[in-house]
C-alpha cells in the first residue's frame, strides 16, 4: 500500500469548517480512488494535525491524483483549508511511504 502523511496546523476555532472541506474533498477522491483517511490531532499541541491517507499503490495514486487535482471545487477547497491555517505556522508537511507490514 502506498501511504501519503501530510502535517499541519490548524487554527482551533476553525475545526467544524475543516471537517466540512475534509468531507468534501473526500467526496471528490472517491470519485477517482479508492482511499481511506484518519484524521490525528495532537495531544501536545492541539492546533498540530496529521492526515495519513492510504491507496493501494503508488501508480494507482499517481494515475488519478493529476485528474483529481484538474477539479475546479478541490482548487476552490484547497484554498479554504489553507485560510484555516495557523498563519504563523501555514507550512503542509508532505511525506510519502509504503506500508511495509500490519502486527496486532
Amino acid at each position: 500500500m502506498y501511504v501519503k502523511v501530510y502535517e499541519y496546523h490548524i487554527m482551533p476555532d476553525k475545526l467544524e469548517e475543516y471537517f466540512r472541506i475534509q468531507e468534501k474533498v473526500s467526496h471528490i477522491y472517491r470519485k477517482y480512488i479508492d482511499s481511506k483517511t484518519t484524521y490525528l490531532q495532537s495531544n501536545d499541541d492541539p492546533t498540530k494535525w496529521l492526515e495519513i491517507t492510504t491507496y493501494k499503490s503508488e501508480q494507482d495514486y499517481q494515475i488519478n491524483i493529476d485528474l483529481i487535482n484538474e477539479q475546479a471545487e478541490i482548487q476552490i477547497l484547497f484554498n479554504e483549508f489553507q485560510a484555516l491555517l495557523i498563519p504563523e505556522n501555514s507550512h503542509i508537511k508532505e511525506e510519502a511511504f509504503t506500508k511495509v507490514a500490519v502486527i496486532k
